[in-house]
């Protein structure tokens, strides 16, 4: 079985989940995992469709600066920058050149995606953290006389100056060598609607393959007022799947838990989510109104037939299932209600009435000056 097919036997593994998509590159790769599974998929750019923008001038005068004397410590960040970076100098004359100049260099490379980089070219890293994270590379740097050697450092698309500043209070001369900016995405809206999907708890997952786009997201959050949202429905209802550990310390200082696989692949993340919402979110079974009511996630289906429902009938469904028989109280369903509902009581009577509608009318019980309850065991 290749990476990105569903198991056998539970072909969907995913049916009924509602995961949103962060990703800006790469995406319809894993659209097409995700929807392979069964996922329903929401999609907003976290950052440019064409996030890696290269400054030729600029990233020509680094290229030019760095040959003019010998480089003692070189440090690889990403697999793309490098690759980047190579593809460049080799349209201005310049590629064997820095070729030689980053091999005489002792290199370190934060991740194997910057170790390929450089072995294609036949550089031979040094040192390289199995964590992938940068911090473990300024540890193994840490300590070290580094009085007067000259260090540079290959730049991921955010600003590394605190870096070459902890690096120059060790006594190194730094350069920092800007290969691409990450830029946020042209149209906004699409991820402020995932905060809200997020914030309102309307999906099970939501998948991250770099650090810009947990900042990105975060940003988004905040420029709307739902920061404090998003992060308590990532601490609780929502699992942030991240691609590897450095995407995941992103959310960290959040005090957002996510989950990565072990190998840093979009389709060993997909792999986990597979085992990860079934685990968090079993199906539950209840006997209700002579029927049976099975709910996976987000799909519904009555003695074995699956019953499509709308948003907020599915939020009154969800919140009724949290204690199956127990009275819900109008105000309590107001509040599941998706955001946009309106917001009255008259919007959970309507949700409710087309619940009925699609369930059977005695699946919901009214409870006079009280509430709704399921009617479990009638």
């Amino acid at each position: 079985m290749t990476p990105d097919e569903a198991p056998s036997g539970t072909s969907r593994p995913l049916e009924g989940y509602r995961v949103g998509v962060t990703a800006a590159r790469k995406v319809d790769e894993q659209i097409a995992l995700l929807e392979r599974r069964g996922a329903h998929v929401e999609w907003a750019p976290s950052l440019s469709q064409d996030p890696n923008q290269v400054d030729d001038a600029e990233l020509r005068a680094a290229s030019e600066r760095l040959l003019s004397e010998p480089v003692d410590i070189f440090v690889a960040t990403t697999g793309i920058g490098m690759r980047t970076w190579f593809d460049a100098t080799e349209a201005w004359g310049l590629h064997d050149a820095l070729v030689d100049a980053i091999g005489a260099a002792e290199v370190l490379a934060r991740g194997p995606k910057s170790v390929g980089a450089l072995r294609r070219r036949g550089i031979r890293e040094l040192w390289s953290p199995g964590s992938e994270c940068f911090e473990d590379v300024l540890a193994h740097l840490r300590g070290r006389d580094l009085r007067g050697r000259r260090i540079v450092v290959q730049e991921h698309g955010q600003s590394l100056s605190m870096v070459a500043h902890a690096l120059q209070r060790q006594g190194a001369r730094v350069e920092v060598v800007t290969v691409y900016r990450v830029q946020s995405a042209e149209d906004p809206e699409p991820m402020f609607r995932m905060v809200d999907l997020i914030a309102d708890r309307e999906l099970d997952a939501v998948t991250f393959t770099s650090a810009p786009a947990v900042a990105a997201l975060m940003e988004a959050a905040g420029v709307t007022g739902r920061r404090d949202e998003v992060i308590a429905a990532c601490q609780a209802d929502v699992i942030a799947a991240c691609v590897g550990p450095v995407t995941a310390a992103a959310f960290e200082m959040w005090g957002v838990p996510s989950i990565t696989p072990e190998r840093s692949r979009l389709a060993a993340m997909i792999k986990l989510l597979e085992t990860e919402l079934p685990s968090r979110k079993n199906g539950l079974s209840l006997e209700v109104a002579d029927h049976t009511l099975l709910m996976h996630g987000d799909l519904v289906l009555v003695d074995g037939v699956e019953v499509h429902l709308s948003p907020a009938p599915l939020a009154v469904l969800h919140a009724l299932v949290v204690n199956p028989g127990h009275v819900v109280s109008r105000s309590e369903l107001l509040a599941a209600l998706p955001s946009g509902t309106a917001g009255s009581e008259h919007a959970v009577e309507m949700a409710v009435a087309r619940l009925r509608a699609a369930l059977g009318t005695r699946v919901v019980q009214t409870v006079v000056k009280r509430g709704y309850r399921l009617a479990v065991g009638s």
